[in-house]
């Protein structure tokens, strides 16, 4: 029996043992939250709503249909807590931790699969890799749990607050979004920490150091943080990320100077919410004020976000910036009559460009098709469409408070697209097409032109 299983496993790839991986974590996690224990009514949770919530967790995107902080017991939140902590590092980067703990020898096609999973360039150094992963998400939810108990626990006490602060540490540098704020303080997530600059900049912090990536953390420490010495892949994520960081919030403090949301605010608190919700918009779910309230190209602007989202190889979802780097270069590319595309001294692959257009056509095809099917379902406004499915495919979490009253249809295009978002365009893809492509060979077919534009 055991040799059959073996077998069965050896004939998937990598790519659908991570598809594989991720539905039965889901599931599992949806199982234990629809269980008396998880609910503090202690009654049984319908099981849509359970996965949906365990969908949410495990792709680190922070949609719910019920508060979690009310709804859900201690149990079903530490479920919760631990489904966002194995989707935010990837399920085999716990399961290879665990190989190193308990000395199992890590063969090659787990080294292979732990390779596709968390997009490493390179094969080689898997294992040390990994530990270096384990250390810095340790390090970074300590020290943001740290950081965050100075302001919880004067206002909700020592135990709880402690826990507070490591919950919120941790879904705010997996990037995902779930809260416990719900009743405790302000309208939920962080609107009673909008003027808070220590719960604002370390959320922020924490959401950016996740999104960056693991072996842009390693090419840094490897490099002491000297940039010309870095990699190309860690120039352009900073590089993108630096300017998405800077130019959105600005563009926020125009759009939104004469909401009344805002009116409240001092100019300084105004540009801190600005930074907090453009930075949140880049698949962390967070909030610290009505997103509703928000003008409409406020709105626009952070749908963009959604979609761009972090980096590769990191907790955050969304096309990536790497995806974003390829697509300008072919502009300018093409604006300057280049047959490549150059950036650093550095010239990239065609296959890059490729997979940068594959991932943005097939985002832009399920962010409009889910929207297209939410109006169908449930009648809603399209801007309002557009905006939760924006956010499930990009794994962020941000919602214009229509997910709760969606109808099971609506949830179940919210669930796919989370999970699609989580394990990946590429990965999805060649799951199902790599047994069956046809071998490249050496000859190449005849090259004809066309008409463009």
């Amino acid at each position: 029996m055991e040799r059959i299983r073996r077998l069965r496993l050896s004939a998937l790839s990598s790519t659908q043992i991570i598809l594989i991986g991720y539905a039965a974590i889901i599931l599992f996690g949806g199982f234990l939250l629809s269980t008396p224990l998880a609910s503090e009514s202690g009654q049984w949770t319908n099981f849509p709503d359970a996965l949906f919530t365990a969908t949410s967790a495990t792709c680190v995107t922070g949609l719910i249909v019920v508060p979690t902080a009310t709804y859900w017991s201690l149990f079903g939140e530490l479920v919760i807590l631990a489904l966002i902590q194995i989707g935010g590092m990837g399920f085999l980067t716990m399961a290879v931790m665990i190989f190193v703990v308990t000395g199992r020898r890590i063969g090659l096609r787990q080294r292979f699969t732990m390779q596709e999973s968390i997009g490493a360039p390179a094969l080689g150094g898997i294992v040390r890799l990994t530990r270096f992963i384990f250390k810095g998400v340790l390090l970074f939810e300590s020290l943001g749990a740290i950081a965050l108990a100075f302001r919880f626990v004067p206002l909700l006490g020592i135990a709880r607050g402690l826990y507070y602060a490591v919950f919120h540490s941790i879904s705010a540098f997996c990037n995902a979004g779930f809260d416990l704020m719900a009743g405790v303080a302000g309208e939920g997530s962080l609107t009673y920490f909008v003027g808070d600059p220590v719960v604002n900049l370390t959320i922020m912090l924490l959401i950016i150091i996740g999104g960056l990536g693991f072996f842009v953390w390693e090419d840094l420490y490897l490099h002491r943080g000297r940039f010309g010495r870095c990699r190309l892949h860690t120039k352009l994520v900073l590089v993108i990320s630096a300017l998405l960081l800077v130019i959105p919030p600005i563009m926020i403090f125009v759009f939104d100077r004469n909401v009344q949301e805002f009116s409240g605010l001092s100019a300084p608190e105004r540009l801190l919410a600005a930074f907090f919700q453009s930075t949140s918009a880049r698949t962390a779910g967070f909030n610290t004020v009505d997103l509703m309230a928000m003008s409409n190209p406020s709105k626009m602007l952070m749908m963009m976000l959604m979609l761009i989202g972090g980096s590769s190889g990191s907790t955050a979802g969304g096309m990536k910036t790497t995806t974003l780097a390829p697509l300008f270069l072919c502009i300018r590319s093409s604006v300057r009559r280049e047959n490549e595309l150059r950036i650093f001294g550095r010239r990239l692959d065609d296959g890059s460009l490729r997979n940068a257009v594959t991932i943005f056509f097939t985002y832009f095809c399920l962010f409009m098709g889910g929207a297209l099917l939410l109006t169908q379902f449930d009648g809603v406004s399209v801007l309002s469409a557009m905006y939760e499915t924006a956010s499930a495919v990009a794994t962020v979490g941000l919602t214009l408070g229509i997910t709760p009253d969606l109808s099971v249809a609506s949830q179940f295009v919210l669930i796919f697209l989370m999970y699609f978002g989580r394990v990946g365009c590429l990965t999805m893809v060649y799951a199902f097409t790599e047994t069956h492509h046809a071998s490249a060979g050496l000859s190449r077919l005849p090259l004809e032109k066309i008409a463009v534009g």
